[in-house]
């Protein structure tokens, strides 16, 4: 008899039925909404005439479509307002805790549950959000969910999911200089492509792994929903309880010693068996950027971008053409030395503390190049006021940084906060999709670090160089 996987562990504990067919009724542990689809599910749940289940499991905040403008307030953006509005109005209608603009708590959903302690190791959490996948960093079973389902787990605490097959990818080896999570998670999509975690819950381990701190383990999730992956997990181990204690929805005391022993046995056996296994060598891990309108079409910094006359098929052959011509590049060349205008750091890929220390000591003494528009926006109100404390908010506005509030910002534009057309933006979110940052604009994914580097030399740059 082999061994169990982390991910097999956690799904079995939550089985409520076996539905047949691989389907299963899983119990939700923690749901979270925004104010996007979360008024909407919550109205359709009392216009059905039912109670929201278990309040108490569930929290909600406004972060898409919340200006991040200086001394913003909800009005800000009055579209914003509405779904700002309707979101509290309706989680104080049902028992909700609803976190609202200017408190502990408010922020990018991904980057405010873990900080709060509201995502812990082996509970089952679910968001209206393919982005979800974040919280896995801390050993969740946490996946993205549609506006039907938002209903049915408000309605019951429970979810029909199929069983996906499991998928290990281990990072052996060393971070070499100038590399981070982002860099790594852009070099295992490109390599593998955006298709093949499709299907999967994916492990990430490996001694590379076992090495970040929590908050690069939820970068590394993050865009486990890029491979087409719903779930993205690291083991619960020292660093996650480390990261866990004290935070105020955390157990304490001798709970939180129970709950420790508990998570120790959520790892994956040593004899337990993958459906499919990745290995990925650090020495092979640079500083990558996207050329491409595709997480997939990343290339480290000092490479060249590819021709479409060697890709692998025809249809891919037609994707690159199309994103070149997007994006108005040339094949054979390198990105290094290409003209930025805008510089977006922020999204719950990249807005946490850390990332925000990573990118202030590239941009330390030196200054915004004059054509280059520059955003920090921190993820939650929490990292806002840790970063003014620790004066990395000052670095940035010395440098000519926009310091913004929390929120999600221009990662997806919900806010209207756009790239204009035709400018090129070097971002730290997590999509490069056509249009994503607003109609036109050209985005090229980068972790804090290359993004900070881009914006003091107003060109891409090879942040190993500064």
């Amino acid at each position: 008899m082999t061994g169990y996987t982390m991910f097999d562990k956690i799904w079995d504990q939550h089985v409520i039925a076996d539905l047949g067919e691989g389907w299963s009724l899983l119990h939700v542990d923690r749901h979270l909404l925004h104010e996007l689809t979360g008024a909407g599910g919550l109205d359709a749940v009392s216009a059905r005439g039912l109670a929201v289940s278990n309040p108490e499991l569930t929290y909600a905040t406004a972060d898409h479509a919340v200006s991040s403008a200086p001394g913003r307030t909800a009005a800000t953006f009055p579209v914003g307002h509405k779904l700002w509005a309707d979101l509290k109005r309706a989680s104080g209608d049902a028992g909700i805790r609803f976190f609202d603009i200017g408190e502990i708590g408010h922020g990018i959903l991904h980057v405010a549950g873990p900080e709060l302690g509201i995502t812990l190791p082996g509970l089952t959490l679910v968001c209206g959000d393919s982005h979800s996948c974040t919280h896995g960093g801390l050993g969740a079973l946490a996946f993205g969910i549609g506006s039907s389902e938002l209903a049915h787990v408000l309605a019951t605490q429970t979810l029909r999911q199929r069983r996906p097959q499991t998928m290990r990818v281990s990072f052996e080896g060393s971070m070499a200089s100038g590399v981070t999570a982002k860099d790594m998670i852009l070099h295992l999509i490109a390599r593998i492509g955006a298709a093949a975690g499709t299907g999967y819950a994916i492990e990430f381990a490996g001694s590379a792994v076992s090495a970040m701190d929590v908050e690069a383990r939820l970068t590394l999730c993050n865009l486990s929903i890029e491979l087409g992956a719903k779930f993205g997990m690291v083991a619960p181990d020292e660093v996650t309880f480390a990261y866990l204690a004290g935070r105020p929805y955390a157990p304490s005391g001798a709970a939180m010693e129970e709950a420790i022993r508990h998570w120790r046995t959520l790892a994956s056996d040593a004899d337990a068996t993958f459906d499919r296994i990745v290995q990925i060598d650090m020495s092979e891990v640079v500083p990558t950027i996207t050329w491409g309108t595709s997480p997939e079409h990343a290339i480290a910094i000092d490479a060249v971008i590819p021709d479409p006359v060697e890709a692998e098929n025809d249809d891919q052959g037609k994707a690159w053409r199309a994103a070149l011509d997007y994006m108005g590049l040339e094949a054979g060349r390198t990105l290094v030395g290409t003209p930025v205008d805008w510089v977006f750091i922020g999204s719950c890929a990249n807005s946490r503390l850390s990332d925000l220390r990573d990118a202030a000591r590239i941009v330390g003494g030196r200054r915004v190049a004059e054509h280059v528009n520059a955003w920090i926006v921190p993820g939650s109100e929490q990292v806002k006021r840790e970063a003014e404390a620790e004066g990395l908010d000052t670095v940035f506005r010395d440098a000519g940084f926009d310091w913004r509030e929390p929120g999600c910002a221009m990662c997806v534009a919900a806010n209207g906060e756009r790239v204009p057309p035709g400018m090129r933006a070097v971002s730290t979110s997590n999509r490069n999709f056509v249009g994503r940052q607003g109609p036109g604009a050209r985005t090229h994914l980068a972790s804090p670090a290359m993004a900070a580097a881009a914006a003091v030399t107003g060109v891409i740059t090879d942040v190993r160089a500064l």
